[in-house]
């Protein structure tokens, strides 16, 4: 990572996003993943080291934002009430001792104040949420996209272990969630009988566990030997219990199996020793496991610590080592990313490694492939990597699945060093890699099929858009079409075509694979989304750095797109972003979360003229984004749409902990004082920010007074 240039970072992230999009949808939507969970997360882990790094390079379609995969169209929709988050990762015991650091920081903890942790066994399986009403199942969902999940309520009433009552005295609402796996026996027995009847096998118990959950016809989920393992809660109306342990104990009386493995330490060393404990243990277990997941016990704790993008804080899953494997790479695609990175892909003889399948890597760059790093240094001892080479896949360390290196002994006699492309495979156009960068990059820009696709792909994307019946297929059929009756080349394109095609003698149906009811119900689909929520539709216009994280906070903080693009038009970047700049560009630089390189890219894209008219199309063509409302909750907090500066050491909390305090009671909170600052709570050590309240006239109070304030 300390060798990683800013371009080499850039290309990496790149591939990085197209590599984890691909495994989310062969995970969750196909059952047929080609790596391992570890592989996958340590994708993600990669992800978010370079992001964490060099947050100005973080991309819109970043994966650290995102949870799962859309949900297929086989089943219905079932919306989560309490997002299904995923967990962050540590890979040694010292990973595990920060996660502790962290909580115990977050929550002003001194080193000697008690804070138990529990652990337990990660199941390998597929995450499922069933929902109890009077204690009675009336849903089951997958986790989906981590908002919403497919309906699969028939199949779960099929699994002996999931019951249809509960036992006892259960809360009026309760929404039970868990791991649906098989058994290593009995996965052994079903490929044996599907040997026998001539049927493919499954690879692996969580395939065939996911794929038989999965199912559209619940009486084949009922012939497989589906086990549940219960460990979590979503929506409950009356928490039975005060700690992590309390509540999976009710759990368990109510007729779930829990797993015995799962204990309470106060120590650090206590989770090291359980997770070796329970790592020496893993092969007798008879299913399978892929670590072990730590939670702070006290659900009071819990709730202060929260969340931060897609994880949890106080929890984290401690994966077990990865292996590695040799193999031979049989081809390197050019993969043509969405701004025009020409990203190499080793295509690979898929090798089982762990019981999983690996079949591609990512192989960085042109310089990579030679066998040079940054300035020049050597990597593999100067070994560079040729088709045809037998090479070692490493499934651990900092890019996986990755090449390592080559075995020269076996490298055939008529090989040749790869010869890195000076033209675009999609279009065309020259490549070029620009003085001082190690990115290669397509010039077609907007006429390069890759590059115009992607974006319209991200637009329509289920965590933009999300507009139903344009899938990748479809995005690439109309970006391909010759008529301009019926093209989609740009955004607004989308919403102008049911308009064009009534003008025109070409009729959408008479196209393979559309019906009249298939293209009403797209026309209809797109007619759903001309008024999206104002995060999406900020997130949906790829503006580089704004995730969905960000675009939040954007909408949060000016409530309409009016006021945003006003601000982001007015505002001008200060030669060196340390200075004040103007008034506009200090509100948006002092968003709560958001940082010059964030507000920059911003300013930077409402000050290009095609990104103007791009954006006047769409509103043309009748989009125009909802206002985002405070939560009805925050309508009588006396903070409520106020603008709020914390500064100087807060005694009685973190600053982490007061700005979701004022998020959750509707105050803005921000990192700078300005003329539209309504208050600032200033603790011992306050600065320049209290200076320049005091000049402006805002009033300042201590964290006391803010306590009074508020109520609390």
């Amino acid at each position: 990572m300390e060798n990683l240039t800013l371009e080499e970072a850039a290309e990496e992230l790149a591939a990085l996003a197209g590599e984890i999009r691909h495994h989310d949808q062969l995970y969750y939507l196909k059952d047929s993943p080609q790596v391992s969970d570890a592989d996958y997360d340590a994708l993600r882990r990669r992800n978010l080291a370079i992001e964490a790094r060099y947050p100005e390079l973080k991309r819109a379609d970043t994966p650290s934002e995102t949870v799962g995969a859309q949900v297929s169209e086989k089943f219905g929709k079932i919306t989560h009430s309490v997002p299904m988050l995923s967990l962050d990762n540590a890979f040694s015991d010292e990973d595990v001792a920060d996660f502790a650091r962290r909580a115990r920081r977050f929550l002003k903890l001194n080193d000697d104040a008690p804070l138990a942790i529990t652990a337990e066994p990660k199941i390998d399986g597929l995450s499922l949420s069933l929902r109890y009403e009077g204690g009675v199942l009336v849903s089951a969902a997958t986790r989906g996209d981590g908002s919403v999940g497919e309906d699969v309520t028939a199949n779960a009433r099929t699994v002996d272990d999931i019951p249809v009552k509960l036992k006892g005295k259960v809360p009026d609402i309760l929404e039970v969630r868990g791991e649906v796996y098989m058994s290593h026996a009995d996965f052994a027995r079903l490929n044996e009988g599907r040997a026998e009847a001539g049927l493919p096998l499954f690879a692996n118990p969580r395939n065939a566990a996911a794929g038989s959950l999965r199912q559209l016809d619940p009486s084949i989920t009922k012939a497989r030997p589906l086990r549940f393992f219960a460990y979590a809660w979503g929506e409950c109306s009356a928490v039975p219990g005060d700690t992590q342990t309390e509540v999976v104990a009710s759990i368990g009386r109510m007729g779930f199996p829990t797993n015995p493995l799962m204990k309470r330490f106060d120590s650090v060393d206590g989770l090291i020793g359980q997770y070796h404990a329970i790592e020496e243990q893993r092969a007798a277990l008879g299913y399978d496991i892929d670590g072990v997941v730590y939670k702070v016990d006290d659900l009071a704790l819990q709730k202060r610590l929260g969340f931060v993008s897609r994880f949890p804080r106080w929890a984290i899953a401690h994966k077990f080592a990865a292996e590695k494997a040799m193999t031979v790479l049989r081809a390197i695609d050019i993969q043509v990313g969405r701004t025009g990175a020409l990203t190499p892909v080793a295509k690979l003889d898929p090798v089982t490694v762990g019981g999983v399948v690996v079949s591609n890597a990512t192989l960085h760059n042109a310089d990579y492939i030679k066998g040079t790093g940054q300035g020049g240094q050597t990597l593999r001892e100067g070994r560079d990597i040729r088709v045809g080479d037998t090479v070692v896949v490493q499934r651990a360390g900092d890019v996986i699945p990755q090449v390592l290196d080559v075995v020269l002994e076996k490298r055939p006699a008529d090989s040749a060093p790869f010869v890195f492309p000076d033209r675009c495979p999609t279009c065309g156009s020259h490549a070029v890699r620009e003085e001082g960068e190690v990115v290669t990059r397509c010039t077609g820009g907007l006429i390069c099929p890759a590059q115009a696709v992607e974006r319209i792909r991200h637009f329509v994307s289920r965590s933009a858009m999300d507009i139903e019946g344009l899938g990748d297929r479809q995005v690439e059929f109309f970006h391909g079409l010759d008529d301009p009756a019926l093209w989609i080349r740009s955004p607004a394109d989308i919403f102008t075509l049911e308009r064009r095609q009534e003008k025109s003698l070409t009729r959408l149906e008479n196209f393979d694979g559309f019906g009249a009811r298939s293209v009403q119900n797209l026309f209809e689909a797109i007619d759903q989304r001309r008024n999206p929520p104002l995060p999406r539709f900020l997130y949906a216009l790829g503006i580089r750095h704004v995730g969905e994280t960000n675009a939040r906070r954007f909408a949060r903080h000016y409530g309409s797109f009016s006021a945003f693009r006003a601000a982001a038009e007015a505002a001008i970047v200060p030669d060196d972003r340390k200075d004040a700049g103007n008034e506009a560009w200090q509100e948006l630089n002092g968003v709560e979360g958001i940082g010059s390189i964030v507000a920059g890219a911003v300013v930077e894209f409402f000050h290009e003229a095609h990104n103007r008219d791009a954006i006047d199309a769409l509103l043309a063509a009748g989009v125009h984004p909802q206002d985002e409302a405070r939560p009805a909750a925050s309508v009588s907090s006396p903070v409520a749409g106020k603008t709020i500066v914390f500064t100087g050491s807060l005694e009685r909390m973190s600053r982490e902990e007061a700005k979701a305090m004022a998020d959750e009671l509707g105050a803005k909170a921000v990192e700078s004082v300005s003329k539209k600052t309504d208050l600032v709570v200033a603790g011992p050590g306050a600065g320049s920010k209290l200076k320049k309240a005091t000049e402006l006239g805002i009033e300042v109070i201590d964290e006391d007074g803010w306590f009074t304030l508020v109520g609390r």
